[in-house]
């Protein structure tokens, strides 16, 4: 069967239910969110004005500079993973989107810088070593507090050549490396600093090799156990590194490393812990526009990619709610959802670029039809669904009130200065009451495998949101933006 004539007409034959105002309304408020996740001294012009400064002594206790940083997603812990994930995507959409950003392209680099700032601290503060975590999850999670208030202990964690953590080195890497093509023209001292920086974190990542889930243990698990090893981050360092520096050097680490490090295994989902999928179409480009024959089998797993998201396709693999929502899990599931529907627009772009097709086995899905998949799911977050919600906090006319966020739904520093402790927040969380301070932009977890919703701090899988849900979301809506 031509791929033309699926059974889900929708993904293919789709009418956008929103304006190129609504998703530039939508980007402008997915950039803002960053700005309620920020860790550090908040800069004049911060917007989300119910936050405050926080965390002013991270890493002190050590003797290092370890202010600044992003809080993950509704605790106060700042988890180096998902930090430098959240940082690799949103440079990633500046990279690919940013001509549609139009006024939103400063503070979506502001973003981008904030992140950096604190992963050169991260990476520099020690020689041999990459810190990787500010705060210890555990206690963390036994508090409901604004971070403004928290006591709990700021333990800092590294890795090292003795205690290594490929993965989260070589994401870091990728990280800086990436941010450093977002800064090369309107900051190029800055962005020489993140490339060099992400070479020295990359080759320390490579030549001590090994998980930092083995070597920090229960500090990163379960929260953020590199499920899928370190070998997928080493390859994805390297396309970054290769991409922002040109250096054959990296060429030649991809063409002798990439079998061994997950080059020709299939994967079907990208995510901060899985960089495989997100690792093949970054390289993918460099075949379709560059002629880089050796990177010839990269399109080809891309094109398995997105055709496992093809009903009817050879390689079909996802699995769709009623309401026509990519659904991978039910922890989170729109962590995955933009990831798919950034990389659905990026390849697209890549392919028309070049006028370039995805091979499903003897049929063709073309570019047209990549964006149709990806305008489904985030008209689907922004509303167009069996919920009539939005997913994001602050857009339409319904969206969720009770966010499993501490800062979101705990009263602000300036409405209610006096302190809140560790368990005196619990009442907040299991309030009924909407969020006293609005999380514009902030992406839940979203529905379940039937589209439904429980808008409920308790139902975290559901209604917390996370940097890395947000980040490749800025690139779709700044595509859709320019539409």
């Amino acid at each position: 069967m031509h791929l033309l004539c699926f059974t889900f007409l929708f993904l293919v034959l789709y009418t956008s239910a929103f304006t190129s105002q609504d998703y530039s309304n939508a980007l402008e408020k997915c950039i803002l969110f960053f700005e309620g996740q920020r860790s550090g001294r908040l800069p004049s012009n911060q917007r989300l004005t119910w936050r405050g400064d926080s965390g002013l002594s991270d890493g002190s206790g050590y003797h290092v500079d370890l202010v600044g940083g992003y809080y993950d997603a509704g605790d106060n812990v700042k988890f180096g993973l998902p930090m430098a994930f959240t940082t690799t995507l949103l440079a990633w959409s500046v990279i690919e989107f940013g001509n549609s950003m139009r006024n939103q392209l400063d503070d979506a680099k502001a973003a981008v810088r904030w992140g950096t700032d604190y992963l050169l601290k991260a990476a520099t503060a020690t020689p041999g070593t990459l810190y990787v975590q500010v705060g210890d999850p555990n206690m963390d999670h036994h508090c409901w507090e604004r971070p403004e208030d928290m006591d709990t202990p700021r333990n800092v964690y590294k890795v090292s050549s003795q205690n290594p953590g490929s993965d989260v080195a070589a994401e870091t890497a990728a990280a800086l490396a990436a941010a450093s093509i977002v800064f090369k023209d309107s900051d190029p001292a800055y962005s020489a600093k993140l490339l060099h920086t992400a070479m020295k974190v990359f080759d320390f990542a490579d030549k001590y090799r090994g998980s930092y889930s083995d070597s920090l243990n229960s500090v990163v698990c379960p929260f953020y156990c590199s499920y899928s090893g370190y070998q997928d981050e080493l390859l994805w360092g390297a396309s970054w590194l290769h991409r922002a520096s040109g250096n054959a050097a990296y060429l030649a680490y991809i063409q002798s490393n990439g079998q061994t490090l997950g080059a020709n295994e299939d994967d079907y989902s990208f995510s901060w812990d899985d960089k495989r999928a997100g690792t093949k179409v970054l390289l993918s480009q460099g075949f379709l526009e560059n002629s880089i024959q050796e990177f010839h089998l990269y399109k080809s797993h891309s094109d398995n990619y997105f055709c496992s998201l093809v009903p009817g396709s050879p390689s079909f693999q996802a699995q769709y709610t009623p309401g026509g929502l990519f659904y991978k899990g039910s922890e989170s599931n729109l962590q995955y959802v933009t990831t798919s529907t950034f990389l659905l627009l990026t390849y697209a772009k890549y392919l028309s670029t070049n006028k370039g097709v995805t091979q499903c086995g003897s049929s063709t899905l073309t570019t047209d039809k990549l964006v149709a998949i990806a305008k489904k799911q985030v008209d689907y977050i922004l509303g167009d669904n069996p919920e009539k919600m939005s997913y994001m906090v602050g857009f339409g006319p319904r969206y969720p009130q009770h966010v499993h966020h501490r800062g979101s739904s705990v009263p602000s520093v300036h409405a209610h200065p006096a302190r809140i402790g560790c368990n005196d927040g619990f009442q907040y969380l299991h309030s009924s009451s909407p969020d006293p301070n609005v999380l514009f932009g902030a992406i839940v977890g979203g529905p379940d495998n039937r589209d439904n919703f429980a808008d409920n701090r308790d139902n975290y899988q559901q209604s917390e949101p996370a940097t890395y849900i947000n980040a490749p979301f800025v690139g779709a809506l700044a595509f859709f933006s320019a539409e």
